[in-house]
């Protein structure tokens, strides 16, 4: 794309639909479910990921995020959150899909407390059930190419390697690593997890990333509406940067005003 183009033009596809957005905000964890709604909205997403353990998505007797979330306005996008086995992961999105309809799904299997880190044999597992049965598998995974690569190749639609611990708000840490998946993927690239302002979110498009998937770096925030409208610029600033190209780093200053022809 060429630099000087609208950002409006600079879409991305995953699974066969294209979005504007490359900001995927989460539904959980805030104060009630109208700041939740305030808060995706001042985001600009048009993809919400839904923890279907932890949200009412079918008792109409309960406030349901349905009635707050439209999914007339967004695609949802159920997740595993919670499981820690490949079974509780595949049983988990099946009830989702008999509930919603919903093929596009997030698959994360996590290890134990107090990291949470990404379960990789239990996530194979899942992921090839998943895909088995049809459905179209964006995978939480560790921050690790051999492990991303192997994804993609099972038929996984998307690999969204961590940044950080879920919730721990450190940013990337291993930004070498997660530019290498990025070199060799040939399916969307999305840091999932560790983000926690909105500069980490920026330096996530910066290396090239596809897009950008968060949820407590919002909904913990001070304020999260105002947060949710920093990272949308923060995501959106972050793509231009990587599409126009940063300059090289030096060792030594390189003036930016020429040194011949001075005034003497």
């Amino acid at each position: 794309m060429d630099g000087m183009q609208n950002s409006t033009d600079d879409t991305w596809e995953v699974a066969g639909r294209r979005f504007r957005s490359r900001l995927i905000v989460g539904t959980g964890r805030y104060k009630d479910l109208e700041e939740t709604a305030a808060a995706i909205q001042a985001s600009g997403t048009e993809i919400v990921t839904v923890a279907v353990r932890r949200v009412n998505l079918s008792d109409p007797k309960a406030p349901m995020l349905q009635d707050y979330v439209s999914p007339k306005d967004y695609t949802y996008l159920p997740n595993t959150a919670g499981c820690h086995t490949a079974s509780e992961a595949v049983r988990t999105l099946r009830l989702a899909r008999e509930a919603g309809g919903w093929n596009l799904v997030k698959l994360e299997v996590l290890g134990p407390p107090p990291f949470l880190y990404p379960d990789m044999p239990g996530t194979f597992e899942a992921a090839e059930a998943l895909i088995k049965d049809g459905f179209e598998v964006m995978v939480y995974c560790a921050d690790d190419p051999l492990a991303a690569k192997r994804l993609e190749e099972m038929g996984c639609v998307a690999v969204m390697p961590l940044g950080a611990p879920i919730g721990s708000g450190l940013g990337v840490v291993n930004p070498y690593m997660i530019g290498n998946i990025i070199e060799q993927a040939k399916v969307p690239v999305l840091v999932d997890a560790g983000v926690g302002t909105a500069s980490d979110a920026t330096y996530a498009m910066e290396l090239g990333c596809d897009a950008v998937l968060l949820n407590s770096a919002i909904a913990h925030a001070r304020n999260p509406v105002v947060m949710a409208r920093a990272m949308k610029a923060a995501v959106e600033a972050g793509r231009l940067a990587h599409l126009a190209g940063r300059m090289p780093r030096r060792v030594a200053a390189d003036p930016s005003s020429p040194l011949a022809g001075l005034i003497r």
